[in-house]
């Protein structure tokens, strides 16, 4: 049986607006193999704006 993590690796988005908010997430790496990009609300800002997959 194959691990959790292989096909869905928890990933880290940033947010693009500079302010420091992440969100942990997990993602299908066979729909997505490339870094994920999210629109997502920054409560710091409070706007959504687009979180982008850091390593």
């Amino acid at each position: 049986m194959a691990k959790r993590t292989d096909l869905r690796p928890k990933v880290t988005l940033q947010s693009t607006a500079g302010t420091g908010y992440r969100y942990v997430t997990f993602k299908n790496r066979r729909n997505t193999p490339d870094r994920l990009v999210m629109r997502k609300y920054d409560p710091i800002i409070r706007q959504h704006v687009e979180f982008k997959e850091i390593r």
